[in-house]
């Protein structure tokens, strides 16, 4: 004769299925990782232009670009823009160093 344990319990969906999200995958994780590196980066120097105007208008355009790819999940896309994303910002900080605005 066969003995029947307790069934396992029902479990309860965690916070991010309660808001319709799933867990990220490493991948994804790491790409997270290294795109908000590149925001705090770009943050950081653009705290260091001198002209107020300028410094607004970058952090503007940063705040734009990140806020149009926001919803992208294709992992070679995301990879693709964050190398994009650092060369532009390397030749904008690299301009705005040649004209004296950025220290």
């Amino acid at each position: 004769m066969m003995r029947k344990y307790a069934t396992v319990a029902a479990r309860n969906p965690s916070l991010l299925q309660q808001r319709g999200k799933s867990p990220l995958g490493l991948d994804h994780f790491l790409q997270r990782q290294r795109a908000l590196a590149l925001w705090r980066d770009i943050m950081r120097s653009t705290a260091g232009i001198s002209d107020a105007a300028t410094k607004r208008d970058m952090q503007q355009f940063a705040r734009a670009e990140f806020e149009r790819h926001r919803n992208v999940t294709d992992l070679s896309h995301i990879r693709y823009l964050i190398s994009t994303g650092k060369t532009q910002f390397d030749t904008m900080k690299n301009s705005l160093i040649n004209a004296g605005l950025l220290t």
